[in-house]
């Protein structure tokens, strides 16, 4: 049987009093129920295996969605890792760049912060003002916008990347802008400026091998330099009145042409129908010679007489005179002064009188 003997219980083998204190009683109480730590020996060995354990689980690494890792193997390029977890020899052996693809830098030229500008005489001009093609000066603002499209050539190949975009930039709208003419890069052409500096900033970037891509070339501002700006816009307003006066002289134009083409056709069909009746009217009266001169044959007496009394009819029937055949029965006429007509004269009636044989005629 157990031995369940309570440690407050008296103890026969106490001192000679025969009895406890209540303290000695406590700490004798707690000597029994403490128990004792074990005694852990860990070997030098399992020290090292746990550190190396460690030191190889930090070559686990994550490339994000957007992002590109580039692995370096003591400084050398080994790899590039697309996005997913990936693992990689724990650092000094191999060590990991994540550079991002998706990112979206900007570089303005022309903003005038004093870095660009060169000493000249009165320190006005600066690297935004350009030569154009006809020797003219123009003040040109530039955006640039690039990406990075190869992360190991973007990191080795060059070593200030942003510096040598910069440059490089710079020079090719130079060389755009010296083949261009002031006014279509002011007025309105920038979009021919904009292309043609995007695609040889693009081939000569990748000449360099520097794994950029140019997203977009945006032109800000394109204006002539300060001191001559007011006389620009003197040439500008002239040439807005010219561009009117053209528009007004081609308006009046479309306006007379029309109307002076309109009365020529209309003389000319009006003399084609004159012409049309006076060869109508010719040819009838040929036609008509032609008949009586076949009447003639026909009969000569007969025709001739009527000839005669016809061309007898037209001329007297204008004439104011009057005229009585001297054969006819009764000698005595009563003159007549027609008062309604205007034209005739009242004349004796001797003066009146004219004999003019009818029989004369052959």
């Amino acid at each position: 049987m157990a031995n369940t003997k309570s440690p407050w219980d008296d103890d026969e083998t106490t001192g000679s009093s025969g009895y406890e204190t209540q303290g000695e009683k406590v700490v004798k109480f707690k000597k029994i129920v403490k128990p004792k730590p074990p005694k852990v020996n860990i070997s030098p060995l399992t020290w090292v295996v746990i550190v190396v354990v460690l030191w190889a689980l930090t070559g686990f690494y994550q490339v994000q969605t957007n992002e590109n890792g580039v692995v370096l193997r003591f400084g050398k390029y080994v790899d590039t890792t697309e996005p997913g977890l990936h693992y990689h020899l724990p650092y000094p052996i191999e060590e990991v760049y994540k550079v991002s693809m998706t990112q979206e830098r900007s570089i303005n030229l022309g903003v005038n912060d004093g870095s660009y500008t060169r000493n000249y005489r009165d320190n006005s001009f600066t690297e935004t003002h350009m030569l154009t093609g006809d020797e003219n000066i123009v003040d040109i603002n530039l955006t640039i916008v690039w990406r990075i499209k190869n992360a190991k050539d973007f990191l080795f190949n060059m070593r200030e990347p942003e510096q040598t975009v910069r440059v490089a930039a710079q020079s090719v709208l130079r060389e755009i802008v010296g083949q261009s003419q002031m006014m279509p890069i002011i007025s309105g052409d920038r979009g021919k400026v904009e292309d043609d500096t995007k695609a040889e900033l693009q081939r000569v970037l990748d000449d360099f091998g520097s794994g950029v891509e140019i997203v977009r070339v945006k032109l800000q501002k394109a204006d002539p330099p300060q001191q001559v700006v007011d006389a620009f816009n003197e040439v500008q307003r002239a040439k807005a009145d010219m561009e009117r006066f053209k528009n007004e002289a081609e308006a009046y134009r479309n306006e007379v042409v029309p109307n002076a083409r309109g009365q020529a056709s209309q003389i000319l069909q009006s003399a084609e129908a004159y012409n049309q009746a006076v060869v109508n009217k010719a040819t009838g009266e040929a036609d008509r010679f032609n008949s009586v001169y076949k009447a003639y044959q026909k009969g000569k007496d007969v025709t001739v007489r009527r000839l005669y009394l016809e061309t007898m009819e037209e001329v007297l029937k204008k004439s104011d005179r009057v005229i009585i055949d001297p054969s006819s029965k009764g000698g005595n006429v009563l003159p007549i002064l027609p008062i309604d007509s205007s034209k005739n004269k009242f004349l004796p009636f001797e003066q009146n009188r004219t004999t003019m044989p009818l029989n004369t005629a052959k």
